[in-house]
């Protein structure tokens, strides 16, 4: 087996072609009438995708579990892989035949070693890790799968680097010694013990925000008012993991930015369209399972861009946090502003590795969106579109496992 120790980006895929045509009108960013996105050449010329849901749990990392979603994201599993067999034309594996549309299983396998075995048996030439990810997954650890190495693309982050960069105190530390960004004031808890000394010395300035390490969307997320607020909450965090991660409260508008990877066509780390988040609930953008993210965002209007610049450079500074991290899939980064001006400046405040990839398409799920998908819109691309194009930026498992970021 040959290794493939990457320090830089990651290569830029051998490919064949194929077109999609777009549906809606194109944005001033992309001027065509079909755009042709590229797929990882395989040692078939069939291309076949199965998509993993998260059926392991995440392990303890210096005595934090991250939660693990109710489902395992078998929902937007679901959503991926019918709309690329109904919509996109392409083949899909599932764990079972003719899998119900009106159902989330069916549809994924699981991220266990044998599922993923089963899938690749089954003639899968892609995978779609639609799961949590860390450095002890099969995906990184299999012996089995070496033999696959080299012939298996996988849609997804590395998992050794998704286990460092989950860790949110971890990762703005690790972003604020290397480059020069902004970025809310920040404070870590990790035990009871010191609770009452630390809350005693620091002068916080409230609200403070405070969440946990290894979270998951909202949840655990809270606008703390006062000291005796703050205390209650980060004693409740600590009895699930050995560290929160306190906040200065950023008062002004948020938004969030979706970064892609380089592809054959496009090179380079690149930013989508801002999507702004509205009607907050306690001043937190709500869990989208709970409150669908149609209706609570928004692309940021052209209009908007060009007399609000500072959003611009948000996106800038995202793609740069991108290309440090050496991300082979999208992510998505949290803005938002110091103040409530409208020419604040955007602090970023949270990078989430793995961002939710719910859109529509089966039955039933024609309100359901993700906001990296209503950035696509204001791309002129539907939901198929941007699931083609996600497919084009996957990697050789063989590349996920050796590849290291020009951060560390």
């Amino acid at each position: 087996m040959t290794a493939h120790i990457l320090s830089h980006r990651p290569p830029c895929i051998a490919s064949f072609t194929v077109y999609c045509s777009l549906s809606r009108p194109q944005s001033r960013w992309f001027r065509a009438t079909a755009f042709r996105w590229r797929v990882p050449s395989v040692t078939s010329s069939k291309l076949r995708v199965a998509v993993l849901y998260q059926e392991l749990d995440p392990p303890i990392i210096n005595g934090v579990r991250k939660p693990r979603k109710p489902g395992g994201y078998q929902d937007s599993g679901a959503d991926i892989a019918f709309v690329l067999q109904e919509k996109c034309g392409i083949d899909v594996v599932t764990p079972i035949s003719s899998p119900s549309a009106a159902n989330d299983d069916g549809w994924s396998f699981p991220d266990t070693e044998g599922g993923i075995l089963s899938a690749i048996d089954q003639g899968a030439t892609h995978l779609w890790a639609n799961t949590i990810l860390f450095a002890s997954h099969p995906l990184q650890t299999s012996a089995r799968l070496q033999a696959h190495e080299e012939h298996i693309r996988i849609v997804g982050q590395p998992p050794n680097l998704v286990e460092r960069f989950d860790d949110k105190a971890y990762l703005n530390d690790l972003l604020r010694s290397r480059i020069e960004l902004p970025m809310p004031k920040a404070w870590t808890v990790r035990s009871k013990l010191d609770l009452s000394k630390f809350l005693a010395k620091a002068e916080l300035p409230f609200p403070i925000v405070s969440k946990p390490v290894r979270g998951r969307g909202s949840y655990g997320v809270k606008v703390c008012q006062t000291s005796n607020i703050l205390r209650e909450h980060v004693v409740k965090l600590l009895n699930e993991s050995s560290a929160v991660l306190l906040e200065e409260f950023l008062k002004g508008e948020e938004g969030t930015v979706t970064v892609m990877p380089p592809t054959t066509e496009k090179p380079e780390y690149w930013a989508m369209p801002v999507v702004l988040r509205f009607n907050h609930k306690e001043n937190i953008a709500p869990y989208s399972g709970v409150v669908a993210v149609t209706q609570n965002s928004g692309v940021l209007s052209d209009e908007e861009a060009v007399r609000r610049p500072q959003f611009k450079k948000a996106q800038q500074q995202c793609e740069a946090v991108a290309e440090l991290l050496n991300v082979t899939a999208p992510i998505r980064i949290d803005i938002r502003g110091f103040t409530d001006a409208s020419n604040s400046e955007l602090a970023l405040f949270d990078i989430n590795m793995k961002p939710n990839m719910t859109g529509p398409g089966r039955p039933g799920r024609g309100d359901q969106s993700s906001l990296t998908a209503i950035a696509a819109t204001s791309l002129g691309w539907d939901y198929p579109m941007l699931l083609r194009y996600i497919l084009g930026t996957a990697q050789s498992l063989g590349t996920l496992r050796t590849l290291q970021p020009e951060i560390l």
